[in-house]
């Protein structure tokens, strides 16, 4: 079974950027048709998609997340947010998640991590 685990600080600075890694076990982030991505929560908000990346490297973001990136690194199976310029309104719970393009919908969740925009 796939588990995913987010790091990273839990205190960011505004205008800076903020990187968080998901660390992926008990499978591959190059598996044919599995997409692994970034959802986060804010404060008293629904889920939203923030980005993320394919099993192939392909990366997809929404059309707005302009300051979004995501990354990998497949000798450490793992996968990356950069969040550049941050405000106090990035401030959220952070998840990552492994969307299943077979069967269409998000089968593993990481237990999500608590950001915070602050100066």
């Amino acid at each position: 079974q796939v588990q995913l685990q987010e790091s990273g600080p839990g205190l960011v600075k505004p205008s800076q950027t903020l990187s968080l890694t998901c660390t992926v076990s008990g499978g591959s982030i190059t598996t044919n048709n599995y997409y692994w991505n970034w959802i986060r929560q804010p404060p008293g908000k629904g889920l939203e998609w923030v980005g993320g990346i394919a099993y192939n490297g392909d990366t997809v973001r929404p059309s707005l997340k302009s300051r979004t990136s995501v990354s990998r690194d497949t000798s450490k199976n793992q996968f990356t947010l950069q969040l550049s310029s941050v405000t106090p309104e990035d401030t959220a719970v952070y998840y990552c998640a492994r969307w299943d393009g077979g069967n269409y919908y998000f089968d593993s969740w990481g237990q999500g991590t608590q950001v915070t925009v602050s100066s």
